[in-house]
């Protein structure tokens, strides 16, 4: 699907960015610790985790604050003023790492011993930055189903992905293009 348009770090946190934000459309999918754990997990996020509910509304915190980001992805100075202002409120401090799981360098850009929102938001708001930066803003899009408010990046060579990976829509809806069709030729 994708051709490495960014680094993989930086597919891998746009990535991790939409999850999160879906977590949150359609029912609370993070709704305790070992939810929380199982999606830290699933992206490799590294560092310090508290285990507290704390830790867990600053996650949902953050996940509010990445959605108000894609609902504004229309307009650019408006995208840029929230991807700056979350890049301040993390005090994101870049500098280049690498790990035995993942031996490419990449960018981290939060102390392993900052908060677990901290360290989140400041990688997923460079890797926003990095759309902004190349002119690719339009690659964050709503799913376009007419019952899914889901996010996604579209990672597509020429930009013509339109439906999230959240609730099967771009299945649903070519099944019930095919149906449409075929019931007009009937």
């Amino acid at each position: 699907m994708s051709q490495m348009l960014f680094s993989h770090d930086t597919e891998l946190t746009l990535r991790a960015a939409c999850v999160l934000i879906n977590s949150g459309t359609d029912g609370e999918q993070l709704p305790d610790l070992p939810a929380l754990d199982a999606y830290l997990d699933g992206f490799g996020w590294t560092g310090r985790r508290d285990h507290d509910g704390a830790e867990l509304d600053s996650v949902h915190r953050l996940r509010t604050r990445l959605a108000k980001i894609w609902a504004v992805a229309g307009d650019e100075e408006k995208a840029v003023d929230q991807v700056n202002a979350l890049l301040s409120d993390t005090k994101a401090a870049p500098w280049l790492t690498r790990h035995k799981e993942m031996p490419e360098w990449h960018l981290h850009l939060a102390s392993v011993h900052d908060p677990l929102w901290q360290r989140m938001g400041a990688e997923m708001a460079m890797a926003l930055a990095d759309l902004i930066r190349i002119g690719e803003l339009r690659r964050l899009k709503v799913c376009a189903a007419s019952d899914c408010d889901a996010v996604l990046i579209d990672l597509s060579r020429n930009r013509s992905g339109k439906f999230c990976d959240t609730g099967n829509c771009g299945n649903r809806q070519h099944v019930a293009a095919y149906r449409e069709r075929r019931a007009k030729s009937d």
